[in-house]
């Protein structure tokens, strides 16, 4: 395969590993270097009775409610990366190989199931339940990229809100999670889940010593159950990914804010952040969670590859605002169905954020000038967001920062 996919890096740090009372989710979104990646804001909204659902290769029966969501997605597909909703939860999605096979044809995309779980679960374990219920009526799989290069995997996830968060990994239909109640915490594609089980699958384990993976002696450790004997080159990568994730989480444990979460993201030496090779990082995504209920939900949305030189813009659920950083972008259904039409699938941002990046090339100094004034943005946003938090300033103020962000960006890269 031309450049080897090494799927997205995901964090979250819980009291007391956070400088504040809040939750901090924050998540890399690795895939085909080219791939436009859209922020979009879907309401709550109630469907008839017996509707069926168009994901992305298949279709599911509708659900009678769902919550309002904001996404950040591969524009081809239904599904997404990673986001939020209205209820407080965040969900991202990683890639991973077990030594349950990858059945081919059309079932569920792990991007399907982030925003199926966030579409119909209003805490991070009813999401979890979600699509656990998900992948044993519809499996898992499906081509995951639009072009014919071949790329089908199963999923691990990591699921959080205002009180705790779930690492969920899977193999096929299987699935085991582990309840994470403080501190920080990351996941890469790969298994982590070990003998620290907080729920399972009921056949997981008979299903282990059917295969003869388990002799049923001593305790079950899923990773080394489950996990390939002989690891692809893709999975070794993201071993190192994980343990520089890992270190720099620890290194601000105790102090871990939304901004320390973007630099995470930024990291280049760790491999964290990717600007090179047939995969890089092309979009990011940093939520805050406060504990006090009374506090909204943040999510800062980058909408542009490579955090390193995007900007992180922040969005606040509102009943009377819907942003939209999109082109009309239809979704073609299954890839099965040929020929698929040619669609410039860029939005305004994604453009102006292309020739902003050939400036830095053709005129560096030109090209750090407009980015340094792009960072002062998001610092004052950051500024404004922690106001708001501490009470300083009333959050009605900041309802269209996203907005506002936005089309100041695209100003400046002009």
């Amino acid at each position: 395969m031309a450049g080897e996919p090494m799927s997205c890096d995901c964090f979250v740090s819980l009291p007391p590993g956070s400088l504040d009372n809040h939750v901090i989710f924050g998540k890399n979104s690795d895939r085909p270097r080219d791939e436009v990646q859209e922020v979009v804001h879907y309401l709550s909204t109630s469907h008839p009775p017996d509707t069926m659902l168009e994901c992305t290769h298949i279709q599911i029966p509708q659900v009678e409610r769902t919550h309002a969501v904001i996404l950040s997605k591969p524009a081809w597909m239904w599904g997404a990366e990673m986001g939020a909703n209205d209820r407080g939860v965040c969900i991202g999605n990683e890639a991973v190989w077990t030594r349950e096979a990858v059945i081919p044809g059309d079932a569920l995309l792990g991007m399907d199931l982030v925003r199926l779980g966030l579409e119909r679960g209003d805490s991070a374990w009813a999401a979890l339940t979600v699509i656990t219920g998900l992948l044993e009526r519809h499996g898992q799989g499906g081509q995951s990229r639009e072009d014919s290069e071949p790329l089908s995997y199963h999923n691990t996830f990591l699921l959080v809100d205002r009180n705790e968060a779930w690492v969920l990994e899977t193999a096929g239909r299987l699935w085991v999670a582990r309840k994470i109640s403080e501190g920080v915490t990351n996941i890469s594609n790969q298994l982590t889940i070990g003998t620290e089980i907080s729920a399972e699958h009921p056949e997981l384990r008979s299903v282990a010593r059917a295969q003869g993976w388990w002799d049923g002696v001593g305790k079950f450790n899923f990773s080394q159950v489950f996990g390939l004997e002989k690891q692809p080159v893709r999975m070794e990568l993201a071993k190192k990914r994980y343990k520089g994730g890992a270190e720099l989480l620890q290194q601000h444990d105790g102090s871990v804010t939304a901004e320390v979460m973007m630099s995470i993201l930024r990291d280049k030496p760790s491999g964290i952040c990717m600007d090179s090779g047939g995969f890089c990082t092309t979009g990011s995504m940093v939520s805050i969670l406060p504990r006090d209920a009374s506090l909204p939900c943040i999510h800062f949305f980058t909408a542009t590859p490579d955090p390193s030189r995007s900007i992180f813009k922040p969005y606040i659920f509102s009943e009377d605002y819907t942003p939209v950083l999109q082109v009309v972008s239809p979704h073609f259904g299954p890839l099965r169905k040929q020929p698929r039409p040619q669609v410039d699938r860029r939005h305004d941002l994604y453009k102006a954020h292309q020739e902003a990046l050939n400036t830095m090339k053709t005129d560096p100094d030109k090209g750090l000038a407009i980015y340094g004034i792009l960072r002062n943005l998001e610092s004052q946003c950051l500024n404004e967001i922690s106001a708001m938090l501490s009470g300083e300033i009333p959050g009605d103020e900041l309802g269209n920062l996203f907005f506002d962000c936005v089309h100041t960006e695209i100003k400046f890269y002009q």
